[in-house]
C-alpha cells in the first residue's frame, strides 16, 4: 500500500480498526461501540486533515501512484471505447492517448495524457510527458470530432511537455501553440478537466475549453513548484514555499476564476474510491454537454474566446 506522510496516522487507525473487527466476532456491546467510536473517529481524521492540506499536499496527492489515469477513467465511463493512434506524420506518442467512446448513449472524443504504473509502463509513456507528435494526433483527433459532429472531452494529467532536444527540434512549441489556436476555434462542445498535474503548455495543449474543470486534488499551474523553487532560490528545498506562492489547487484557481469548476473527490482522494470518482466524472460531463449543447456553434467559440481573453487583464 503506498502511504504519503499525512495519510500515515489515519492508515494506524485504520489498521487498529481491522484488528478490532477481526477479534470482534461473538464479543459483548462494548467492544462494538469501541469499533463505531473508532471509526467516527477515523472520519473526522480524515475530513480534517484533507480540508486542510497544503499546497504541496495536494500536489503529492495529484502524484498518488495509485491515482487514476486517463485511461482508468475512459474504461470506466465509456462502453466502447475506440483508441486511435498516430500523428499522421512522425510516429504515435503513448504519452497521449484518444479516441470515440459513448457515454449514456452519447459519442464523446476522449483525450489525454497517459502516464504509466511500472519502470517498464513509465518508459512507454514517458513519464506522461507528450512530443509533438502527441499534440499533433490530438489536434488530429480533435478535428475528427469535428468532423463528424462529435463533442471533445480532454483528460489533463501531464508534468509538462517532454522538454528533449529532438523535442524540439521537432516544434514542440509550435505543436502546443497550433493546438491553442485551433481550439479556440472548434465548433464542437470542448469540456477539459485536469485530473491530476496540469503543468506548463504541456497541459494547456489540450486545455482550452468552452468548460475548463479541476478534480479537488489535482493541481494547474504554469510550472510546477520544484522548477518554480529551483529558478527562483536555486535549489528544490523551497518547493513547499513555491506551491503555497503559485496558487496552483483547485480552490485557487476557482477563485481566480480561471476554471469554470471544481469536481469534488471522495474522502482520500480519487484513489480510495475510483468507481464513484469516474462516476463523478461522467456526470459532470453529461450536464456541462447539455448545457454546451443548446448554444449555437458560433456564441459557444466568441464565449470561448471571451472568457480566455479576460485572464491576466490588469487594469490600473
Amino acid at each position: 500500500m503506498n502511504l504519503l506522510d499525512f495519510e500515515k496516522p489515519i492508515a494506524e487507525l485504520e489498521t487498529k480498526l481491522a484488528d478490532m473487527k477481526q477479534l470482534a466476532d461473538g464479543s459483548d456491546e462494548s467492544v462494538h461501540q469501541a469499533i463505531r467510536a473508532l471509526e467516527n473517529k477515523i472520519i473526522e481524521l480524515k475530513k480534517e486533515t484533507f480540508d486542510n492540506l497544503t499546497g504541496w499536499q495536494r500536489v503529492q496527492l495529484s502524484r498518488h501512484p495509485d491515482r487514476p489515469y486517463t485511461l482508468d477513467y475512459i474504461y470506466e465511463i465509456t462502453t466502447d471505447f475506440i483508441e486511435l493512434f498516430g500523428d499522421r506524420t512522425v510516429a504515435d506518442d503513448k504519452a497521449m492517448v484518444g479516441g470515440f467512446g459513448s457515454v449514456e448513449g452519447q459519442t464523446f472524443m476522449f483525450i489525454g495524457q497517459q502516464k504509466g504504473r511500472n519502470t517498464k509502463q513509465r518508459q512507454l509513456r514517458n513519464f506522461g510527458m507528450a512530443n509533438p507528435e502527441g499534440y499533433r494526433k490530438a489536434l488530429r483527433l480533435m478535428k475528427l470530432a469535428e468532423k463528424f459532429n462529435k463533442p471533445i472531452v480532454t483528460l489533463i494529467d501531464t508534468p509538462g511537455a517532454f522538454p528533449g532536444l529532438e523535442a524540439e527540434e521537432r516544434g514542440q512549441g509550435e505543436a502546443i501553440a497550433r493546438n491553442i489556436k485551433e481550439m479556440f476555434m472548434l465548433k464542437v462542445p470542448v469540456i477539459c478537466i485536469i485530473i491530476g498535474e496540469g503543468a506548463s503548455g504541456g497541459a494547456l495543449g489540450i486545455a482550452i475549453g468552452d468548460r475548463v474543470l479541476m478534480l479537488e486534488n489535482s493541481w494547474y499551474s504554469v510550472i510546477s513548484p520544484e522548477n518554480c523553487s529551483a529558478i527562483l532560490w536555486r535549489s528544490w528545498d523551497f518547493k513547499e514555499q513555491a506551491a503555497e506562492l503559485l496558487k496552483l489547487s483547485s480552490k485557487e484557481m476557482y477563485a481566480l476564476k480561471l476554471i469554470d469548476g471544481v469536481i469534488n473527490e471522495p474522502l482520500g482522494g480519487a484513489h480510495t474510491d475510483v468507481r464513484t470518482m469516474a462516476d463523478e466524472i461522467k456526470k459532470t460531463i453529461l450536464e456541462n454537454f447539455a448545457a454546451l449543447n443548446k448554444i449555437d456553434a458560433r456564441d459557444r467559440i466568441m464565449q470561448r474566446i471571451e472568457k480566455f481573453g479576460k485572464m491576466g487583464v490588469v487594469k490600473e
